[in-house]
C-alpha cells in the first residue's frame, strides 16, 4: 500500500468513525479485495483494520469523557460498545484505568505534572554489564522541547494500558531496561512538553512520538541491537495513544520518592 493510499483509508475511517464500518465498505473504497486489504493494512500499520478503528473510537471516548457531561453509558454507545459492562471492561484494559477515573484525572494529572516539574534531580538508570537481557538505547528528538519523555516496552504495537517495562525520562539521552523477560516487545516513547495544558497530555494528540517499526524479539541471554529513538511529530499512520498518562506519572513519582 502506497503512503498516499495509506493516507486516504485513514482518513476515510476517522471521517467515518460514527458508522458501523465493514470490512467490505473498507475494502471497496480502497480497491482491495477484502483478504489483501487486510494483509496489506496489518503488513503496513501493525494491527488489523479493526483494532486501529477501535483504538480510534477509545481515543474518541477520553475526549468525550474530559470534554462533554454525557453519561458513561452513552459514550460507551457513542463509541460502539453495547454496554456499559463492556465499555468499561474494554475502557480500563486498554486506557489503564476505568472511565469514571479518568473523567476525574484532571486535577490529579496537574498535581503530577507539578511534582514532576519541581524534581531537582531524576534518577537515571544505569546499565551494568553484569544484567542481562536488556533493552537500551538513546532518545533524540526532532524539535526541541522543554519537558519529560514516557518511554515503554509495549506488548502490542499500541501504546496502550501499562507498559510492561515503562519510566520517564526528565531529557534525551540514554535509556535502559534491565532483566526483560523473553518475549515480543514494541518500543513506544511520547513527549510531555511543561507549556502543555493538562488536557494536551491527557488525550495526547499532537505530541512527539515513536514507535519502532518491527519488534523486538527478547531470548534468554541474547544480545539486543542498540536502539536508537527519534521523537518526531504525529504522522498519518501512527496509533494514537491511548495510555493514561497521569497513571504512569503517578507510578514514577512513587518509585521516585521510595528509591531517595
Amino acid at each position: 500500500m502506497q503512503p498516499e493510499e495509506l493516507e486516504a483509508i485513514i482518513s476515510y475511517i476517522q471521517h467515518h468513525l460514527d458508522e458501523s464500518l465493514s470490512l467490505s465498505q473498507l475494502s471497496s473504497y480502497a480497491g482491495y479485495s477484502p483478504y489483501h486489504f487486510t494483509r496489506i493494512f496489518k503488513e503496513t500499520m501493525g494491527i488489523s483494520p479493526f483494532y486501529y478503528i477501535s483504538s480510534l473510537r477509545m481515543q474518541k471516548a477520553k475526549m468525550l469523557l474530559l470534554h462533554t457531561k454525557f453519561h458513561i453509558r452513552d459514550i460507551g454507545l457513542e463509541t460502539g460498545q453495547q454496554s456499559l459492562g463492556t465499555f468499561t471492561t474494554q475502557f480500563t484494559k486498554r486506557i489503564g484505568v476505568t472511565p469514571s477515573k479518568f473523567r476525574k484525572s484532571a486535577q490529579l494529572a496537574k498535581d503530577y505534572f507539578h511534582s514532576l516539574k519541581q524534581l531537582n534531580h531524576w534518577s537515571l538508570h544505569k546499565s551494568t554489564s553484569l544484567t542481562s537481557n536488556k533493552v537500551e538505547g538513546f532518545v533524540e528528538s526532532e524539535s526541541p522541547f522543554e519537558g519529560f519523555i514516557l518511554i515503554g516496552l509495549f506488548p502490542k504495537p499500541v501504546p496502550e494500558g501499562l507498559p510492561l517495562y515503562g519510566t520517564l525520562l526528565s531529557s534525551v539521552g540514554h535509556f535502559c531496561f534491565d532483566n526483560v523477560k523473553p518475549g515480543v516487545y514494541y518500543l513506544m516513547a511520547t513527549s510531555v512538553s511543561w507549556e502543555m495544558d493538562v488536557t494536551e497530555f491527557l488525550v495526547p494528540e499532537n505530541t512527539l512520538r515513536f514507535r519502532s517499526e518491527t519488534p523486538i524479539v527478547i531470548k534468554d541471554q541474547n544480545s539486543v541491537p542498540y536502539q536508537q529513538v527519534t521523537l518526531h511529530s504525529p504522522l498519518p499512520n501512527d496509533p494514537p495513544i491511548l495510555i493514561s498518562i497521569p497513571l504512569l506519572m503517578d507510578i514514577f513519582l512513587k518509585g521516585y520518592y521510595r528509591n531517595r
